[in-house]
């Protein structure tokens, strides 16, 4: 801790002489500015005494202040000494793309891009290209040979955000390496602080991305990565005085000490790119797709993959539930639900064997439900003793492992516990989904870093955890008791980014095997909540936590929506809400809009919202609890005006469905 401490006096000393620099430096600044194509957002590059930054300003507003950019290589100190180029090559971006796995299935990208040309020495040193739109700010580095150095080792980015004072924050802290259930953290797995202010450090070690910022009254900041893969490290948020974050590579500790923190680049080389998402509003942050406008495919599908929704027994019946008899009984689940697959997790190696898994999958075909099959990655890095083990951390075992799934029909698998963000284990994330897209086999991550991109560079890839998920409802009644403050930050923060498996939708009254009363953890939410964070939760591929015992204990109505809501979604939007408080959102599928709302907050609300997408007259069905949390269901008709009056009680939900 003392040398922690240390370390973040010094830099708050070299960042107190740096602003004084940029203040009092004898050179006059030189400015470069691009703009959105709609002239609201403005980025403005500078450098002063041969120290680069750039701001950012929307609709004249300040958003971001004068932050740092540069690298410190093993080929040379690019953050000082530094000429800006003139006017660099620029272009107006104009892409359209479909991607059925993500918020929005149809994509139109528009962004100006601008290249700022730096040197150093009369020689370039890297470019710095901007892509902007409406709102939102992609960055990444472009860095070039030096004498006759053709490749190079980044030790460290001091990329830089700094908002202007009064600034709150709603962050999720890293966790320290080697930590956690059997030394797998970090895992992205931690609790969000909200309307805190700016200053702090996580728990020491920074914050997990993406990082959601209220800027005042000016609005809303949203800060991540995205095309993380085998070419480079994932990255953390540093928080340091004076409103200052930086970029962090990895800790030493992650993945049992093994791999560099520090990223190495060919040269010419480029790094991942740095998002920030920003309005008045929230709506632009929750809509967002820059994640997936940046990035392109790493390589073509083998086949056309189907996204599904399905069942999975570990949530409720835990460990002792992956036998055969209990998988069995969720494959007539799946069926009877409408559902294409079952998850079965952990254990399956020892507990069911190989022969009666195959005996799975052919009585899973004749009920058109396929497998999805729960592997460690171990490794290393890997102390988590459940199996099967020994397979996904080594090509040789994992492609013959693979081999054996596609013949037998399984559809995808979910590979848990990695805990490092390390460019070794970028690479890892990326062999198997390699290896997977071989075999026509889909994948989940748990246990796992946030997927940065994925969805559109992998086309294979079904969905990642990153967040603190259904499990913990099983296990604590502490979570239980904020699952809804917790779901209400995700729409807003976790899921704005990335598809986030999270497992839930629960039916049952007790997180145990047969609903048994006081029997492990009591959801304290209502059905209607339930119900809608299936819509408000986007991953393409849904494995809720739902049991054959909900076909009789839960409301019919419930189970006949959980049988025909989408997991793939249109369209998405905001309707209103604030982290951590209540969330109502709406997603399109085909010409059916599904509106979801859940509340966190003590006192009932009431709000009266516009639904300009359901035409007047419109037959709607209405999902809403009374104060006692009972589901009702309405049929009502649109009036002229689009209005909708919801009311949503502590814990409670409401869902409008035309």
């Amino acid at each position: 801790m003392n040398k922690f401490l240390t370390s973040t006096r010094m830099y708050k000393i070299s960042l107190f002489l740096f602003f004084i620099f940029l203040i009092i430096g004898t050179s006059k600044a030189d400015d470069q500015t691009i703009l959105s194509p709609d002239g609201k957002l403005k980025v403005t590059v500078s450098v002063n005494a041969g120290v680069p930054t750039y701001q950012i300003d929307y609709n004249g507003k300040l958003f971001l202040k004068p932050s740092p950019i540069g690298l410190k290589t093993n080929v040379g100190d690019f953050t000082q000494g530094l000429v800006l180029g003139e006017n660099g090559s620029s272009q107006a971006l104009d892409e359209s793309y479909a991607l059925p796995n993500i918020k929005k299935s149809q994509v139109h990208y528009q962004a100006n891009e601008q290249v700022f040309s730096f040197s150093k020495d009369d020689k370039p040193a890297f470019d710095l290209v901007f892509r902007v739109s409406n709102n939102d700010v992609a960055f990444r580095y472009q860095v070039f040979p030096q004498h006759d150095r053709r490749s190079c080792v980044v030790n460290e980015e001091t990329s830089g955000f700094v908002l202007p004072e009064g600034t709150t924050t709603f962050l999720c802290p890293q966790s320290a390496p080697m930590g956690g259930f059997a030394r797998t953290s970090p895992s992205y797995e931690t609790s969000y602080t909200v309307d805190a202010p700016m200053g702090e450090n996580g728990w020491g070690n920074g914050y997990t991305f993406p990082c959601l910022f209220k800027v005042n009254d000016n609005g809303w900041v949203l800060i991540s990565e995205t095309g993380v893969d085998s070419r480079y490290c994932a990255s953390r948020l540093i928080g340091h005085a004076d409103g200052l974050y930086t970029i962090g590579f990895p800790q030493e500790g992650e993945n049992n000490g093994n791999g560099t923190v520090a990223p190495g680049i060919p040269l010419p080389g480029e790094t991942p790119w740095r998002t920030i998402t920003l309005g008045e509003s929230l709506t632009p942050i929750v809509e967002t797709t820059v994640p997936f406008d940046v990035v392109e495919p790493r390589y073509e599908a083998s086949q056309e993959y189907e996204y599904t929704k399905g069942s999975w027994s570990w949530i409720i019946k835990m460990d002792g539930g992956t036998v055969f008899d209990v998988q069995k009984q969720y494959i007539d689940f799946s069926s009877e639900m409408g559902y294409g697959t079952i998850l079965v997790d952990a254990l399956w190696d020892t507990q069911i064997g190989r022969d009666k898994i195959e005996e799975l999958a052919a009585y899973g075909k004749s009920k058109n439900v396929a497998l999805y099959l729960w592997y460690n990655s171990n490794g290393y890095w890997n102390d988590a003793p459940q199996g099967p083990r020994g397979i996904m951390d080594n090509p040789i075992a994992r492609r013959k492992e693979m081999a054996w799934m596609q013949r037998i029909g399984v559809k995808g698998i979910k590979v848990d516990f990695f805990g490092g963000d390390k460019q070794v284990t970028m690479k890892q994330y990326e062999d198997i989904l390699y290896d997977a897209n071989d075999f026509g086999i889909m994948v989940i991550f748990h246990g796992c870093t946030l997927p940065r991109g994925w969805e559109r560079m992998y086309p294979n890839f079904a969905s990642s955890e990153a967040v603190l998920a259904s499990e913990m409802l099983h296990f604590s009644q502490g979570a239980c008791n904020n699952e809804a403050f917790s779901a209400c930050l995700h729409p807003f923060i976790r899921n704005t980014v990335a598809s986030m498996d999270f497992g839930g939708s629960a039916l049952n009254k007790f997180y145990n095997g047969n609903n048994t009363p006081n029997r492990g953890s009591k959801r304290i939410t209502s059905d209607v909540f339930a119900l809608a964070t299936a819509v408000l939760f986007q991953s393409s591929v849904q494995h809720f936590a739902l049991a054959p015992n909900n076909l009789t204990d839960a409301p019919e109505w419930a189970i006949n929506f959980m049988k025909e809501v989408p997991s793939t979604w249109d369209e998405v939007r905001l309707i209103d809400g604030y982290p951590g408080k209540y969330v109502v959102l709406a997603r399109r599928k085909g010409n059916k809009w599904y509106i979801a709302g859940i509340n966190a907050q003590k006192e009932t609300i009431k709000l009266k919202v516009t639904l300009p997408m359901i035409e007047a007259g419109a037959q709607m069905q209405v999902y809403h609890d009374d104060a006692d949390l009972n589901g009702q269901v309405a049929s009502v008709k649109m009036g002229k005006k689009q209005e909708v009056e919801l009311e949503i009680p502590e814990n409670g939900g409401v869902l409008v469905v035309n």
